[in-house]
């Protein structure tokens, strides 16, 4: 049913083309620092997508591995990494909720709210684990997640426009009565070499999640929580953060 990603693969890059992912990546850096004694080398890549945050840690030196359940997604970033002659990087096809892994990490990392497509409480705890089996001690699990405030207000039931060159993505949203779950009802159009458009259609879905839930999942599956902030500098988060930047640890 949820198939949102194959459809907005070939422009996915394009049309998120303000993720700074230079700044994202620093933070990342500057949260191995504060949070661990430990030396990171290896890192996952969860739900890497078209791997930019792949490519740009791969770039500062890190051993990268990215997983994401699209292929087309995948197929990008494989020809991404080639491109940029990148060296000890693997993609693998799998769920976040059921990976498996060739040997531990150092930290695991996932972007762009990664974990929010996580549908069912099952799934976070399987996913939780998994990470918790794969990193090592003392490695660190940072990831993000849009907040329920931004469900209501951001997402709610609002529609959007995103354009760039020879490409019109129509992103309508659908809240759950509940307000934890939304559902992207997905158009894409791209402009095709004769002048005429080409159209996709794809539907994606997100579940929010509360700090609590997140906390107690974490425990559950042996990881700690370190820091939630609200941006890159380590903000603080108030009632109208419409994203968490979470930090979570593998203890001895």
């Amino acid at each position: 049913m949820f198939d949102g990603y194959s459809v907005l693969a070939p422009v996915y890059d394009r049309l998120n083309g303000t993720v700074d992912y230079r700044t994202w990546a620093q933070y990342i850096e500057n949260c191995f620092g504060k949070f661990t004694d430990k030396k990171i080398r290896s890192v996952l890549d969860l739900g890497c997508g078209t791997g930019s945050m792949t490519l740009e840690l791969a770039a500062r030196g890190y051993d990268m591995t990215g997983i994401d359940l699209s292929e087309d997604m995948l197929s990008v970033a494989d020809s991404r990494v080639r491109e940029a002659g990148l060296d000890d990087v693997l993609f693998i096809c799998g769920n976040m909720a059921s990976f498996e892994l060739y040997g531990t990490v150092d930290a695991v990392v996932c972007c762009l709210d990664g974990i929010n497509h996580l549908h069912k409480k099952e799934d976070l705890l399987s996913c939780f684990s998994l990470v918790a089996n794969y990193l090592e001690d003392d490695g660190l699990f940072i990831f993000d997640l849009n907040t329920p405030h931004k469900f209501s207000t951001v997402y709610s039931n609002n529609d959007y426009i995103l354009e760039d060159d020879g490409i019109m993505c129509c992103w309508r949203n659908r809240l759950s009565k509940k307000g934890d779950v939304v559902d992207f009802y997905l158009t894409v159009y791209e402009e095709q070499d004769d002048g005429t458009w080409l159209r996709s259609d794809g539907i994606e879905r997100e579940r929010a999640y509360g700090l609590r839930a997140i906390e107690n999942a974490l425990n559950a599956c042996g990881l700690k929580l370190v820091d939630v902030s609200s941006g890159y500098d380590f903000e603080p988060i108030t009632k109208n953060t419409e994203r968490w930047y979470i930090t979570a640890k593998k203890s001895r």
